[in-house]
C-alpha cells in the first residue's frame, strides 16, 4: 500500500454546551512539520495534540486548526476588551477612509474571533476527551484521503518502471551486435590507417578485449534490473512510509541509465536511454509526493 502525502481532514461535533470542529489539511514535506492554530482554552492540550498528529501522519507539512465553541452558556466570560480596541481603531481608520458610520459596529465587534471566550482558562478532562475524538475522526478521513490518493500514485509508479524495464530489455537485445559492430569498426579504422599487414592481430585482440570491456554497459543493465525489481518490491511490502526509501531507488536507477547512456557509443542504445530518463523524471516528481 502506498499513501499520499496530501489529504484533508475535517470533523464536527456537538456534545454539551460545546461545539468541536477540527480541520487538518497536509502537504509534501521532507519532514513532518506540524502548524497548529488552536484556541487559547486548549494551550494545555498542545503536545497532546502534537502527538495525535504526529503518531497518525507521520510526514508532511501539517495545517491543523482547531474551534471551540460555546454554545448558550450560562458560565461567565470574558470580554477581551484590548483585542476589542485594536479591531476597533483598524475599523474607525478604515470607516474614516469610507465614510463609513461606526455607532453600530459593537455587535460586529463581540463576533470577532477571541473577543469574547468562556471564562475558564483551559478545557477540563472531559471535554478534552470529546476534542481528542473529534481530532481522531478528522485524522481519520485525511488518512482515508491519503490512501486514495496513494492507489493512483502507485499505479503510476508501476506504468513509469515497466516502461523503464521494457528499455532495458530493448538494450539488452541490441548490447551483442554492439560489441560485433564496434570490434569491426576498430579493425576496419585499424586496415585503413595501418594496414592489415602493419599489425599484430594477436595484441590487436588484446586491445579490442581491453577497449570493448571498458564500454561494456552488462553490468549497469544488471544493477538496473535489480533497482527496479527493488523499487517495485517496496511497493508491494505492508511498511506504510516508503516514499524516502523509494527516493533512494531511484538515484540508484538514476545513476545506472546515465552511466548506461555515457558508455553505449550506440544510436539505438541512446534513444532508449532518453526514454529511460523520461520515464525516471516523471517517477521523481510522484516519489516527492509518498508519504
Amino acid at each position: 500500500m502506498v499513501k499520499s502525502m496530501t489529504g484533508f481532514g475535517r470533523a464536527e461535533q456537538t456534545i454539551g454546551d460545546k461545539t468541536y470542529l477540527v480541520e487538518i489539511k497536509s502537504l509534501n514535506g521532507k519532514q513532518l512539520d506540524v502548524n497548529l492554530k488552536i484556541p487559547p482554552i486548549t494551550k494545555t492540550y498542545e503536545f497532546d495534540i502534537r502527538s495525535l498528529i504526529q503518531e497518525s501522519l507521520f510526514r508532511g507539512t501539517i495545517e491543523c486548526l482547531i474551534f471551540v465553541k460555546q454554545n448558550g452558556s450560562t458560565k461567565p466570560v470574558v470580554i477581551n476588551t484590548d483585542l476589542i480596541k485594536s479591531y476597533y481603531k483598524q475599523i474607525e481608520v478604515l470607516a474614516d477612509e469610507l465614510s463609513i458610520d461606526t455607532n453600530s459596529v459593537l455587535a460586529a465587534l463581540l463576533r470577532l474571533p477571541e473577543v469574547v471566550s468562556p471564562s475558564n482558562d483551559v478545557l477540563d478532562e472531559s471535554d478534552w476527551k470529546h476534542l481528542k475524538a473529534v481530532i481522531e475522526a478528522a485524522l481519520l478521513e485525511l488518512n482515508t484521503h491519503r490512501i486514495e490518493e496513494g492507489k493512483s500514485l502507485e499505479k503510476e509508479l508501476r506504468l513509469r518502471i515497466k516502461n523503464i524495464q521494457k528499455q532495458e530489455d530493448a538494450i539488452l537485445k541490441l548490447e551483442p551486435e554492439r560489441r560485433k559492430r564496434m570490434k569491426k569498426e576498430l579493425v576496419d579504422l585499424l586496415e585503413e590507417n595501418v594496414g592489415k599487414e602493419n599489425y599484430d592481430g594477436n595484441r590487436l585482440e588484446q586491445e579490442l578485449i581491453y577497449y570493448i570491456e571498458k564500454i561494456d554497459i552488462r553490468e549497469e543493465q544488471v544493477r538496473l534490473k535489480n533497482h527496479c525489481e527493488y523499487f517495485l518490491s517496496i511497493l508491494d511490502n505492508d511498511e506504510e512510509a516508503k516514499g524516502k526509501k523509494l527516493s533512494f531507488v531511484v538515484q540508484e536507477i538514476g545513476r545506472e541509465i546515465n552511466t548506461t547512456g555515457s558508455k553505449a557509443y550506440d544510436s539505438q542504445i541512446q534513444r532508449s536511454v532518453v526514454l529511460m530518463k523520461d520515464e525516471l523524471e516523471k517517477i521523481k516528481e510522484q516519489t516527492f509526493n509518498l508519504l
